[in-house]
């Protein structure tokens, strides 16, 4: 059974099937070929039980809030406010970009939607301020992987639904982890700034000024304090929380800011749509790859496998980042984390690693996948916006990648950066 569904989804990933078909077609041949007393009803009815969970239905709500944050330009108003403090810094507009990002992570949950509404706002106004292109889009582009590691995250709750672990307390992990790339890089860009002596910005700084500014993106601003605040309030579940949002983003970015028009509906619509729809294919497509999985007992036979080689914590960690850092690569955060978590889980967890643990090392890997060629996402939304090449952008978006991979590491080893906001709440785990 394992050759079977091993194999036969190597051969379907190699030739360019959707992940998602990859999953569940191997799974059925994997039934059919080794197992006469099944009947193949059970693929329906696991790919049904899939997606038949409370907590997936957050996955439409935040990717509507992110859309409805970017089309009614909410954006713009987190980078006006933010640039009052950085702007006048040395590489000011590339710290901004960063620190708009974070901060965007709050609302959005999804890594290229961050390089998205940030990009398209800072590229742009980086170009005309002397910045190398190639940095402005190596920057918003990796600005744009703390959207799904600052929590609200897409991500997060695909993991939490698959390793049955609490999507809030899973939240909670995200915010050190977060604030400590996003840091990393900042450090760079102003390294970076500073050696090829980026031109300085020239703000004017009032009191009326920053009240006018402030007021003018207050909207902008307690969005993630009604996400999270409800969240960890009590108020509301993380399902409820992305519903608020959504209808809190149409309603500031059509009646407030007025940037979010009747014609922009239907695309935002189809847009959320089409991404809620893959995701959830790939959860139904993966509950049946995880019933084979537990039928012919092979997490457990790959898990004695590994541990009768090592079982020293720390080796098992490296490799564990190793595989999912190359599984991120190739493939999307939604399928790598489906893909992998039944595997994984039961070995990390035999040596006494937490589970919360190893689904924020499972995120980060996968945020730093969105910069890393050759399906970096987070790229190809950055090459379109600064309209500059790929291989150019990959080279200038080194830098970046190894300070993400110098942060992953002191995150997967100090756990205190990741659990501690868990452990000082006490929340349930």
């Amino acid at each position: 059974m394992l050759t079977w569904l091993f194999g036969s989804f190597g051969v379907l990933l190699a030739i360019g099937v959707p992940i998602a078909v990859c999953l569940g077609l191997s799974a059925v041949l994997a039934l059919v070929l080794t197992s006469s007393n099944v009947s193949l009803i059970v693929a329906a009815q696991t790919m049904f039980k899939g997606v038949n969970s409370y907590a997936l239905m957050a996955i439409p709500f935040f990717i509507l809030c992110g859309n409805m944050m970017s089309g009614g330009g909410l954006s713009k108003k987190l980078v006006d406010f933010i640039k009052l403090f950085l702007g006048r810094i040395t590489g000011g507009l590339s710290l901004v970009t960063i620190a708009a990002s974070m901060f965007f992570a709050a609302i959005s949950g999804s890594c290229p939607a961050t390089t998205a509404a940030i990009g398209g706002v800072m590229i742009p106004e980086m170009n005309k301020s002397g910045y190398d292109k190639k940095f402005s889009a190596a920057t918003a582009a990796a600005g744009g992987i703390v959207g799904q590691i600052i929590p609200p995250s897409i991500p997060m709750v695909t993991y939490a639904v698959l390793a049955e672990v609490s999507v809030s307390t899973l939240f909670l992990t995200g915010f050190g982890p977060g604030i400590l790339l996003g840091l990393l890089m900042m450090g760079y860009a102003y390294y970076y700034s500073r050696k090829n002596n980026v031109p300085v910005m020239d703000i004017k700084i009032s009191g009326k000024i920053v009240w006018n500014v402030f007021t003018d993106s207050i909207w902008a601003l307690i969005m993630p304090v009604i996400i999270l605040g409800g969240i960890y309030s009590g108020y509301f579940t993380p399902t409820e929380a992305g519903a608020i949002a959504a209808v809190y983003g149409f309603l500031v970015g059509m009646f407030i800011y007025k940037s979010l028009t009747i014609n922009k509906l239907p695309k935002i619509f189809v847009d959320t749509a089409v991404a809620s729809s893959v995701i959830m294919l790939i959860m139904g497509a993966v509950a049946t790859f995880n019933y084979v999985l537990t039928i012919g007992q092979i997490p457990q036979i790959i898990a004695n496998s590994l541990l009768s080689l090592t079982t020293d914590r720390a080796i098992i960690l490296i490799l564990f980042n190793i595989v999912v850092l190359i599984a991120g690569m190739f493939m999307s955060s939604s399928a790598a984390i489906a893909l992998l978590t039944p595997i994984l889980l039961p070995i990390l967890t035999s040596v006494g690693i937490n589970k919360y643990l190893i689904g924020i090392i499972f995120i980060v890997n996968m945020g730093i996948g969105m910069i890393t060629p050759p399906v970096g996402n987070c790229l190809y939304v950055a090459c379109n916006i600064g309209e500059i090449k790929f291989e150019p952008l990959v080279k200038a978006t080194m830098p970046y990648i190894i300070v993400t991979v110098i942060g992953l590491f002191i995150i997967t080893f100090i756990e205190p950066i990741s659990m501690g906001l868990v452990w000082l709440t006490g929340a349930p785990m």
